[in-house]
């Protein structure tokens, strides 16, 4: 193992932090190592919209659904999908394909994973918003985002001012299949983490939530969500053939 591998494993989401600014040094270093991310094609059609204003900041935790550590973060940061940037240096450039809109998130989801591994490396702690897709176009306007500018996530970012247990993870032998698709469901594994999942909860909320992954996922996959979403990103230019 290095400090590399222990710093990935150790990740927690945090939700309260201190008030203890990131330096712009450490700052720069975080940018600099999202930017360092892979880019498929070298398309680079990605945007990080740092937000510092306060107003906006308190208006984009309530856009996530009330979620305050988007506005007391030491930063907060958007990745949105951009090809208006490629638009800007090629005109005619052919926009609006679905693939495009893969690359995007893609893209992103490499750049912000690199920026938050770099700050926890340093101490930082951080939590990933997909709540801006509650409200995403109030976000775009908020942002000034042009056509073909997607927000698809955001990222607090700070000192932790909690030290919360890891979540666990499905095992690997759940996720990881060899050579082809292993379809049937291994019952007595999957029993035997809903159990860790459940003991997780309880002890976080003191007994308070005693939910298995099972029961979790079904009740978030049994109703639709956030179902504007397909007509907001064909209104941004995005999966429009």
């Amino acid at each position: 193992m290095n400090q590399t591998v222990e710093t990935l494993l150790q990740h927690r989401s945090i939700r309260k932090f201190t008030e203890q600014p990131i330096s712009e040094a450490q700052r720069a270093a975080i940018l600099d190592c999202a930017i360092a991310a892979s880019s498929s094609s070298f398309i680079q059609c990605v945007s990080i919209i740092r937000v510092t204003a306060p107003e906006k900041r308190e208006l984009l935790a309530e856009y996530a659904g009330g979620q305050p550590y988007v506005a007391s973060a030491a930063e907060f940061l958007v990745f949105c999908a951009d090809f208006h940037r490629h638009q800007a240096i090629h005109p005619e450039a052919q926009l609006g394909f679905t693939e495009q809109t893969l690359i995007g998130a893609v893209d992103a989801a490499l750049m912000a994973q690199n920026a938050l591994t770099a700050a926890e490396s340093m101490g930082l702690g951080g939590v990933f918003i997909g709540g801006i897709r509650n409200n995403p176009a109030q976000v775009s306007t908020l942002l000034s985002l042009p056509n073909h500018v997607m927000p698809l996530f955001g990222l607090c970012l700070g000192y932790p001012a909690q030290d919360p247990e890891r979540k666990p993870r499905l095992p690997q032998a759940m996720i990881v299949h060899q050579d082809s698709y292993q379809p049937a469901l291994d019952t007595a594994l999957l029993a035997k983490y809903d159990d860790e999942v459940r003991e997780y909860y309880k002890t976080r909320t003191g007994g308070n939530k005693e939910t298995s992954w099972t029961e979790q996922i079904t009740a978030t996959l049994s109703k639709e969500a956030r179902p504007f979403m397909k007509d907001f990103i064909n209104q941004k230019g995005f999966s429009t053939k």
